[in-house]
């Protein structure tokens, strides 16, 4: 089920953080529902993640935390509230599964990338397990060391 993003499609805003903090064992493609001011601030590319999260509620996944910031042409007749919690439009199977993995297994959902595909804005959400502390040493241990070898394989070839 886990769709990567075509080389077509544009990135918009992408979360760093929920690598660090994450191990991420699955990702799917969902849609999300926005207003049209909101599609106009993520033409710009004025979109977050940083803060974002992913929450069953009532058979519904929505996404919160999730920042747009809004145009100064917006509309003056709406209020643009830039953290608005935004619905995420997926199949009724793949919301089934997700509540399962989340209930039983402890996982959690995160976003990882907002992006263009085919003139529509799309959201990449990861299904994660938390990352405990010596893991994060290791992942920075072994980032650290893969960046030393790099270096010196390219004083070798002087």
């Amino acid at each position: 089920m886990a769709k990567k993003p075509q080389k077509g499609s544009a990135q918009i805003a992408g979360n760093k953080r929920a690598y660090h903090d994450y191990f991420i064992e699955e990702k799917i493609e969902a849609g999300v529902e926005l207003q049209g001011w909101e599609v106009k601030s993520l033409r710009e590319g004025r979109g977050q993640l940083s803060e974002a999260y992913v929450q069953i509620k009532n058979g519904e996944v929505y996404m919160i935390g999730s920042r747009i910031t809004p145009l100064l042409s917006a509309s003056t007749h709406i209020y643009a509230d830039d953290t608005r919690t935004r619905k995420l439009l997926l199949h009724r199977r793949e919301i089934d599964r997700l509540m399962g993995a989340v209930d039983q297994k402890g996982y959690t959902i995160v976003p990882l990338s907002l992006y263009w595909k085919r003139g529509m804005v799309k959201v990449e959400i990861g299904l994660a397990k938390g990352k405990k502390d010596h893991d994060k040493r290791a992942t920075i241990k072994e980032r650290d060391w893969n960046r030393e070898k790099q270096r010196l394989l390219r004083h070798e070839h002087r």
